[in-house]
């Protein structure tokens, strides 16, 4: 698997993903966004657009995440966001940030270093921060925030069944 930074925010490059194959797609044809990707050989499995925080310049967020629809669950998209946080570091952000809006997507994120802030944002997305506060407390306190939503896949349900008591993951 190769990792590229393609730009950086704002004069970020455009990229056309197939909307059949890509959740959020057509976000990817802006082009006042960074954008990063996971590929293997000349086909991309994943990819990530991210800007700078509007009131911090020492902050970047990671807008959208996307791996092809068949390479999902494989930790592509764990490994690319744990590329572009430490990319982002060295460029000189002090902080990457991240809003996640299921449990699936907060268990990644945590899964490349990151902790849940205690802050929401968007219409209910947590938001994770790189450095952040990765106890077993904090963790936990991310996934109530899931349980104690309505409307949840079986899946989802069954997920956070089986992390009630889970350390975090490493």
């Amino acid at each position: 698997m190769e990792y590229a930074v393609l730009g950086w925010p704002p004069d970020g490059p455009t990229l056309r993903l197939d909307y059949r194959q890509f959740s959020y797609a057509g976000k990817f044809v802006m082009s006042n966004t960074g954008k990063a990707v996971a590929r293997e050989g000349e086909e991309i499995v994943g990819a990530i657009a991210f800007n700078e925080d509007r009131t911090d310049e020492t902050a970047l967020w990671l807008r959208y995440v996307t791996v092809k629809g068949d390479r999902r669950g494989e930790g592509i998209g764990a490994s690319l966001v744990s590329f572009v946080t430490e990319t982002a570091h060295e460029r000189g952000y002090d902080t990457v940030k991240i809003a996640v809006n299921n449990p699936f997507a907060y268990e990644a994120v945590w899964k490349a270093g990151f902790g849940y802030t205690g802050e929401q944002t968007g219409i209910a997305e947590l938001v994770c921060a790189h450095p952040g506060n990765r106890s077993q407390t904090r963790y936990q306190a991310g996934l109530d925030e899931y349980r104690s939503r309505e409307g949840l896949s079986d899946e989802e349900q069954a997920f956070l069944s089986r992390k009630a008591t889970a350390q975090p993951p490493k």
